[in-house]
């Protein structure tokens, strides 16, 4: 029996990433994945390939309608779909082959099989040629992140009724697209399949788009996608689903309200589940929360010594960056080094167009907690970068503490946001104030100088607006 120092369960970012730190550090280590591929949802069936497809019909979006501005003549546009969906796949396999890569030169030990704790200190893989293997190991990691959350009178059934998975795979466009929930996943696959000709309308149970980020940038989000052709019914809550000769019949209530929805095809989007049952966890004594995730200390230990847990199996948001960096603090406190994360300074981004970026204190949680704050904002219609390449949707938007300038949180909505957005972690991790970030030289003309200008009016004396 082979015989490691540290065994992961999964092979996602957060999985990938720990064993790649660990076999920095020396850990003679071991990695185990049921799929073939490694790279977990995110490199496979999520972050990478909807991000390809978001590039690939933005791009086909700009030839239809905005190339024209800029003196381009293209003549007609189609889109070859299953050409953009090659790519894509093309972008995948690039990846989870660099990944498998990656393991070869930090001397990791991949496992393919389904991975089953035995008892603390025991790995059971088991093939899917069915048969089974046990590893011993000193450490164990779990990292196999997350599923999509079903609807009890709307399950999967990966054709009329799909999860992010499938939407990822169509190979038309669906004429009426019906999406269940705003959240980051229904706002870009809606966007995807919007711009490629699919009537979308998006279902969401809260009164606004996007929970979580800045109110006043989630609203003129949903005033941008309207604008592209997406429709919004907010507050509606979505009680049944027929099926009917291909056709779906979405029954739902606004108040008093009953309304109906046909479609071609329906995507469930209302959120994530930790995939953290069926690994033998519970039967070695692993503490569980009322969610299911995996209960953890400061240092992602669980009440089992010698069992850590990481990403989305347990509490906090679940995002692949997140988990990177716990996987990368974990394994450093398992080799008796101080790892160690600030959740203050984790960005989310919804990658539509505009994207939506923000990290830290919204504008309201600000006021929920009772600090006295002030708000710098900046559009970037005044910014002269954005006005050159025609971009002129969105704000950079900052919180900070009226008395000690701190910034306690950042926002941004811009075509490039998901970039943006980093300046400011940045900022925040050092416990920076927006004075910081003010006085520091920007490079002209670039879209950061609204970052610097939003900092800069938190004393309202943004240069290139009237301060207000």
């Amino acid at each position: 029996m082979e015989r490691f120092d540290l065994v992961i369960i999964g092979s996602g970012p957060g999985g990938y990433v720990a064993a790649i730190r660990a076999g920095q550090l020396g850990l003679k280590t071991a990695m185990v994945e049921k799929d073939k591929d490694l790279g977990g949802t995110c490199l496979n069936v999520g972050c990478i390939p909807s991000k390809a497809l978001l590039t690939s019909s933005d791009h086909f979006i700009f030839a239809k309608k905005e190339a024209e501005k800029h003196g381009i003549v293209v003549g007609s546009v189609d889109v070859d779909l299953n050409k953009m969906q090659q790519r894509k796949e093309k972008v995948v396999k690039t990846l989870t082959g660099g990944v498998r890569a990656l393991m070869k030169t930090n001397k990791v030990t991949t496992f393919e099989g389904f991975g089953t704790i035995t008892a603390p200190g025991k790995v059971s893989v088991k093939s899917s040629d069915g048969k089974t293997q046990e590893i011993e190991t000193k450490n164990i990691i779990i990292a196999t992140g997350s599923a999509p959350i079903e609807l009890p009178f709307a399950k999967f059934d990966g054709k009329t009724i799909v999860s992010s998975t499938e939407a990822l795979t169509f190979t038309e466009p669906p004429r009426e697209f019906l999406v269940i929930g705003a959240g980051a996943i229904g706002l870009e696959l809606g966007s995807v399949w919007a711009r490629l000709g699919s009537k979308v309308t998006i279902l969401e149970f809260l009164p606004r788009i996007a929970v979580g980020f800045d109110l006043e940038l989630s609203n003129l989000l949903q005033r941008s996608l309207t604008g592209q052709g997406i429709t919004f019914h907010l507050e509606t809550k979505v009680s049944a689903i027929k099926i009917d000769n291909g056709r779906v019949t979405a029954t739902a209530t606004r108040g008093n309200e009953e309304l109906k929805f046909e479609a071609a095809k329906v995507l469930v989007s209302v959120g994530r589940k930790p995939f953290s049952e069926g690994l033998g966890a519970e039967k070695v004594g692993v503490e569980f929360d009322e969610k299911k995730r995996i209960k953890v200390d400061q240092h992602f230990k669980t009440n089992v010594d010698g069992i850590y847990a990481i990403g989305d199996v347990i509490a906090g948001q679940m995002l692949a960056h997140k988990a990177e960096d716990e996987g990368i603090a974990c394994v450093e406190r398992i080799a008796g080094k101080d790892g160690h994360i600030n959740y203050d300074a984790i960005a989310g981004i919804i990658y539509t167009n505009p994207e939506l970026a923000g990290v830290g204190l919204t504008e309201d949680q600000a006021k929920e907690k009772g600090i006295d704050y002030r708000v710098g904002r900046f559009p970037f219609r005044a910014n002269a970068r954005a006005i050159a390449n025609d971009d002129l949707d969105g704000i950079v938007k900052f919180v900070a503490d009226a008395k000690a300038d701190r910034i306690l949180g950042a926002h941004i909505l811009q075509h490039a946001a998901s970039e943006l957005i980093a300046e400011a972690v940045s900022v925040i991790e050092f416990g920076g104030s927006s004075e910081d970030l003010a006085r520091t030289c920007h490079s002209h003309p670039t879209l950061s100088e609204a970052v610097k200008e939003a900092a800069m009016n938190v004393e309202k004396r943004a240069l290139h607006i009237l301060n207000r």
